[in-house]
């Protein structure tokens, strides 16, 4: 088989290696391959692609999507490494207000799926990075969300000690603050 998922401790949190060929001369993959990644179990539609470029120490994130726009995101770092976090907000869910954390780079080559109602973002490791997400729907400024990236109830472990932030990733909302108006039941 071309791809191996692994399962992490969140649902629809999945850990994706595809093969590829290297030689002397460098390396060929198909990182996207629908009839594969289907056979594999995912049939994805995708709509967009992101892709962003950031310096070391940057944090983007925790970001999500609502259910009245609702994106499922193929994270792949093509440049660098990074510190790829995700959030599971379904109110629902046995894994509610738990993290994962994973590091995606150029070199492993490794994606991550992450299903409608994970928040998500990254810490950049290397000196740069650059992160590509295939989306499987638009985004929508009106339905996003931000959760604090250093939210003590959630309590993520980066790898960063000063990151650099934007303003919306500075002031996202808590934990607690979500629940009270909360994305995903």
């Amino acid at each position: 088989m071309k791809i191996q998922l692994t399962k992490t401790p969140i649902a629809d949190l999945l850990l994706i290696d595809i093969n590829y060929s290297h030689d002397d001369r460098g390396f060929f993959i198909e990182p996207w391959h629908k009839k594969d990644f289907a056979r594999a179990g995912l049939n994805l539609e995708f709509v967009q692609e992101g892709h962003s470029r950031s310096k070391k120490d940057v944090l983007r994130g925790l970001h999500y999507q609502d259910l009245s726009a609702p994106m499922g995101k193929l994270a792949r770092c093509t440049y660098g490494s990074v510190f790829e976090v995700a959030v599971d907000l379904r109110m629902s869910s046995a894994t509610f207000g738990r993290w994962f954390g994973v590091e995606l780079s150029a070199k492993k080559k490794q994606l991550l799926w992450v299903g409608v109602g994970l928040a998500l973002g990254f810490a950049v490791l290397s000196d740069f990075a650059e992160v590509q997400y295939k989306q499987t729907g638009y985004y929508t400024p009106a339905s996003e969300g931000t959760l604090t990236w250093n939210d003590l109830d959630v309590g993520i472990t980066w790898p960063v000690k000063k990151p650099i932030l934007s303003f919306r990733d500075l002031h996202g909302q808590s934990l607690s603050q979500y629940k009270k108006n909360p994305a995903f039941g």
